[in-house]
C-alpha cells in the first residue's frame, strides 16, 4: 500500500542521514534472494554468542569478514572453521551508491558485510560498531518488517538518542562525528506494511563496512 503522507530523508545526527525508501521494490526482491543464498552457503546462518554467553536473538551471516564478538576472521571459527564467503563485487557497487545518495564524499571501499535476520522478540541491544580499523561510513539496508532504530550518542548506551521507525527499502549512512554513535533495534513493527520482496515474515538488514584490515 502506498504511503498517504511521504516520509522525507533526515539527519539524525551530524554524519548520519536515514534516506527512506532508497531501494526499488526489484532491488530488495533481488537481495532477499542474495541473502537466503549466502545464509545456506556453508555452515550457514548463525546466533553469535557473546563472551558473556548469552546468544544473541538475531541470527547473522557474514561475508568478507566473519565477526565473532569483538573481533574479525577470515575463517568462521564459531562453527566449522571454514573460509568466510567472499565479499561481493555488487554489494561494494551498492554501498557506494549508498554513500554518494548520503551526500558523504569519499571513496567508499566496503569489504565486509553483516546480514542480520530479525524474526519474533529478536532485537539488538545499544552497541558501537568498533571492530573496524578505519572510521569509514556504515551502510545499513533495511528489507521486510518496519523496526524501530534507535540511534545515540557517542559517549554512553542512554539519552541523547533518536527512535526512528525503519521500513522495508530504507537506508542508513552513519560517519564522521556519528561513526562511533551507539545504535541499536528495540523491537519489530510487525505490523508495518511491507511490499511483495518475497519475505513473507522477519527483517533482513544488510550492514556494509570498511574493515581497515589486511587482505590476507
Amino acid at each position: 500500500m502506498p504511503e498517504l503522507f511521504a516520509r522525507p530523508r533526515r539527519e539524525l545526527a551530524s554524519g548520519a542521514v536515514h534516506v527512506p525508501g532508497w531501494l526499488s521494490v526489484e532491488r530488495q526482491r533481488e537481495l532477499v534472494v542474495a541473502c537466503r543464498a549466502w545464509a545456506s552457503e556453508g555452515p550457514g546462518i548463525r546466533a553469535a554468542t557473546l563472551p558473556s554467553g548469552h546468544q544473541m536473538s538475531v541470527r547473522m551471516v557474514c561475508l568478507g569478514w566473519h565477526w565473532i564478538p569483538y573481533r574479525y576472521s577470515r575463517t568462521r571459527d564459531d562453527q566449522d572453521g571454514s573460509p568466510v564467503a567472499p565479499f561481493p563485487d555488487r554489494l561494494g557497487e551498492l554501498g557506494r551508491d549508498a554513500v554518494a545518495a548520503a551526500g558523504m564524499p569519499g571513496d567508499y571501499r566496503p569489504d565486509v558485510a553483516l546480514i542480520n535476520f530479525y524474526d519474533g522478540d529478536a532485537r539488538m541491544g545499544q552497541h558501537r560498531d568498533v571492530d573496524e580499523r578505519t572510521d569509514a561510513p556504515v551502510v545499513s539496508l533495511s528489507l521486510g518488517a518496519g523496526c524501530v532504530f534507535r540511534f545515540g550518542n557517542t559517549e554512553n548506551r542512554g539519552k541523547p538518542y533518536t527512535d526512528v521507525d525503519l521500513l522495508s527499502g530504507d537506508l542508513v549512512v552513519f560517519g564522521g562525528p556519528s561513526r562511533f554513535a551507539y545504535h541499536g533495534v528495540p523491537r519489530l513493527l510487525p505490523d508495518a506494511d511491507v511490499p511483495d520482496i518475497g519475505l513473507t515474515s522477519g527483517r533482513l538488514n544488510i550492514t556494509l563496512r570498511e574493515s581497515g584490515l589486511e587482505s590476507s
